[in-house]
């Protein structure tokens, strides 16, 4: 039986971890406290106005409420599920309900959009 070398061990080990993770998929947000936030702790929103799996939230209101955009080729997985939005774009949803945050949240964790206009609600996954 041969021993690896010592100065092999980091080579061997940086190529397993550059090793591709093709079929791993990441969810495209997290649970927080309690509620959904995306991948920089920004928290998420749900808009009464949507309906059907589509939202309803395009020009000046995606402005203020960018949704949660899904690459190319993303897949429903779960909970998870992929809308298309009426410019053919793609938008995450959580249990059918698309994703947006909100321009006035500045830091992780702000819940500023909460209730606005009594339409916005920060999404939460035990609420679905």
């Amino acid at each position: 039986m041969r021993r690896i070398s010592h100065r092999f061990i980091p080579l061997l080990a940086g190529a397993l971890l550059s090793w591709p993770l093709s079929g791993l998929a990441a969810e495209p947000a997290m649970e927080k406290d309690g509620m959904l936030v995306d991948a920089k702790g920004m928290t998420l929103y749900t808009y009464d106005k949507d309906s059907d799996g589509k939202s309803a939230c395009v020009g000046q209101c995606a402005q203020n409420w960018p949704p949660l955009m899904a690459e190319a080729g993303a897949k429903a997985e779960g909970e998870w599920s992929v809308v298309t939005r009426d410019d053919g774009s793609s938008q995450w949803a959580y249990d059918g309900k698309p994703l947006y945050t909100f321009v006035m949240d500045k830091k992780a964790g702000d819940v500023t959009g909460d209730g606005k206009m009594g339409v916005w609600h920060v999404a939460k996954p035990e609420a679905y």
